[in-house]
Order: structure tokens, then sequence, then C-alpha cells
């Protein structure tokens, strides 16, 4: 799978010129007009492409997405330095709905399935902000039904009574009936079995690959998700410490003993280092 997977992003080279889908310069984030969750946040998402946001529980990943998509007023968090833009235009005066008409779509973290609805009605929440014959309903359905044919076995059982995988897959679907231009993720492969996480992140890149989805996925997994992406953001602490190719990251020292577990030493535990050394490092 690996030689598949690094032809792909060989045969995908960079386009330096063409201007990011997203962008985020210096961010800050508050919670609450007290607590400082994110300092100095810089990204970009070249169109067409998956980025990587990794670091551990904590870090800032999943404030950085809701930060993208709007979402942070619903927990009484504000973004107050820097900005966001999104196909050229700042988001800081728009709303989710807008984001969604706007062709970004946020899949939360933990499945956020309707659990009193079958799988078939929850991707039908999907396309309610898309104005749509019956047919076109049915040729969008048949669309998530190709990516995810085990939702066409499940689409007439009740959602709350779905495996992990099955809801997260839900979740996905349901993204995509809004024909999203970008996705962001937050950790999809939270409490999945490897096969599962294997099977739904395959799926991701084609979603990226045929049908030109952009995502910005945020990861703990970071064997996986550096596996995946073509370019990566390393978080810790509300911070951007490194960044690069995916590629690359997966051959970094430090990236491999902190957040793979491996060195030229063998398999290490955080447990081992002491936390100045580990912030002396990537300084």
């Amino acid at each position: 799978m690996s030689s598949v997977l690094e032809a792909s992003h060989a045969s995908r080279p960079a386009s330096p010129a063409e201007a990011p889908i997203l962008s985020v310069k210096n961010i800050e984030v508050i919670y609450d007009h007290v607590i400082l969750v994110l300092r100095g946040v810089s990204l970009e998402v070249p169109k067409g492409r998956i980025v990587a946001l990794l670091g551990g529980n904590g870090a800032g990943k999943s404030t950085t997405l809701k930060s993208v998509s709007t979402l942070l007023g619903a927990e009484r968090g504000e973004v107050t330095k820097g900005s966001i833009e999104f196909k050229g235009q700042r988001t800081d005066q728009l709303t989710p709905g807008d984001l969604v008409g706007m062709g970004m779509v946020q899949v939360m973290e933990g499945r956020h399935c309707f659990g009193h609805l079958t799988v078939e009605e929850n991707l039908l929440t999907g396309a309610y902000t898309r104005k749509q014959s019956a047919a076109q309903l049915r040729d969008s359905l048949e669309r998530v039904y190709h990516y995810f044919p085990r939702l066409k076995v499940r689409r007439a059982s009740q959602s709350g009574y779905t495996s992990g995988g099955e809801q997260q897959m839900t979740a996905i679907g349901r993204a995509m009936m809004a024909k999203p231009q970008m996705l962001l993720l937050d950790e999809p492969s939270m409490g999945l079995a490897p096969q599962i996480v294997a099977e739904i992140f395959e799926i991701v890149k084609d979603l990226n690959q045929k049908e030109g989805v952009s995502i910005l996925l945020a990861e703990q997994n970071t064997t996986v998700a550096l596996r995946y992406a073509d370019y990566g953001y390393i978080l810790e602490s509300g911070r951007i410490m490194m960044d690069g190719p995916a590629r690359a990251l997966a051959e970094n020292p430090d990236v491999k003993e902190f957040y793979l577990g491996l060195s030229t030493e063998g398999r290490k535990s955080f447990r081992d280092m002491k936390s100045y050394r580990r912030r002396k490092r990537w300084l």
C-alpha cells in the first residue's frame, strides 16, 4: 500500500502559484474571555489536497477546526486576532450555514448522528441546504452509497443501533450530501478498530482524488494521517511547532520519537521523556 500512496503523492506536484482554498493567518482564540487556547496559528490548505493537523489531546486541533467553520461561538470561544479566509473571502462575518452554502462542511468529533433516525434519514438531512429535485436527491444518495456500500445495506436501520464505524461513515456521508468543496474532519479514527480506520481513510482518499474535495484533517493517529495526507502541521499547546510535506514529517526523527513512538533506539514512551526536553527539541 505504501508504494501506491508514494506514487500518488509523486503524481500530484505542488502548485504554489494557486491560491489556497483555505488560509488561516496568525489566529488567536480565547474561551470565556479568559482562556487562551490558540496562539499565532497559521496554516493553508491548497485546493484539492489533504492537509493533516496533528497533535495530542488538548493541543488545539478541534478548536482550530471550529475556528475555521465559525462554530466557536456555540462554546463561548472567539477568534480575537488574525484572519481566516475560505475561497478568498474572510469568514469572521459568516455563519456556519453560510459556509455550508459556500461548500465547506465539518464532520464533528464523536460521530454525531441522529440516533432515532435511520441511516438514510440521517443522510438526507445533509441535503437540507440544497435545492434539488427528487431525482437529484436519489442520485446524491446513490453517490454516497457508492462510496459507503455498507450504508446501503444498513439504510433502514436506526443509526443509534449501528456500529461506531457505520456511524462515522454516516456522518461523512451526510456531509457529502451537501456536495462540499472542502471537508473538515475531526478525529475520524477515534474509537474505531484499525481495519475500519483503514477503510474510512481509503474512502477519504477517494473523495479527495476522484471528487476533488479539499480536506483538513485533525488527527491524533499520526501514522495513519501522514500516510494519506499531502502536508502536515503539528500543534502543541495551541501553537504550530512544525510543518512540512507528509512524507518528510513521517521521516523526521523528532516526529518519529514523540508522535510515532519510534526512535533510533527503538520504541519509546512519552513517560520516559522529560517535558522540558520535548519542548527544547522543537525550538
